[in-house]
């Protein structure tokens, strides 16, 4: 699973045009995806991704973040056969942050926005291994078929003030947050998507409109 982070200094572009950085977003972290998966130094096949955007923290701050669920393994259309990746590294995550940099920053000038002067050299993307995805799948749909906080982490509200737990990424340790009710309001509101604008996508093999490549995928030789 590779997740990608927008850095804090283009939050608030992202907050004043969310359909616009949200759609670069997927856009280039796709292309870097299927750009390092062609590469004959890495798989040199198309590779598959489920992307999925989550707008906040563990916290519940704004924190726009792409994961990107991607099979170890591709369909190499020169030599039709399905290419397995060979133990368990996929990408390199620095090299994954510096072109998704370039190619995100690229995207935001054509697009007719101003960056900030600031911008940090090295940008933040993960790129781990999960098995057999399962536990990944998993914990993504937990963000897709509910609300942005589950009611049994609302641990009180009362006299204006709204207390609630969460897990805190770097230690693991459960903590709590107090925020007035109206604050916590703005956080959950600030949440909700652009109208129409789909959190999940899907690329290369894995798209919709790739059921002919699969289809023919069932005749290639699997290569290890």
């Amino acid at each position: 699973m590779a997740t990608f982070t927008l850095p804090r200094e283009l939050r608030p572009l992202a907050w004043f045009n969310q359909k616009v950085i949200y759609s670069l977003l997927f856009k280039c972290i796709a292309s870097t995806l299927k750009d390092f998966g062609m590469n004959p130094k890495h798989l040199d096949v198309e590779i598959g991704m489920t992307m999925v955007l989550h707008k906040n923290s563990r916290r519940l701050d704004y924190h726009p973040h792409i994961h990107a669920v991607v099979p170890g393994g591709g369909i190499d259309r020169r030599h039709r056969y399905w290419k397995k990746l060979k133990g368990n590294y996929l990408f390199n995550a620095r090299a994954l942050a510096t072109v998704f940099r370039a190619r995100l920053m690229e995207a935001i000038k054509e697009a007719g926005l101003g960056i900030p002067k600031k911008m940090p050299e090295k940008w933040v993307v993960h790129c781990v291994n999960v098995g057999r995805g399962m536990e990944a799948l998993k914990y993504l749909s937990r963000y897709l078929y509910r609300g942005v906080i589950s009611g049994k982490n609302i641990i009180s509200n009362h006299n204006g003030l709204v207390t609630f737990e969460y897990i805190d990424s770097s230690t693991g340790e459960t903590k709590l947050r107090t925020l007035s009710g109206e604050e916590f309001l703005h956080l959950i509101v600030q949440h909700v998507l652009p109208k129409g604008f789909r959190r999940v996508r899907d690329y290369g093999f894995l798209h919709g409109n790739a059921r002919k490549l699969l289809s023919c995928s069932a005749h290639f030789t699997s290569h290890h």
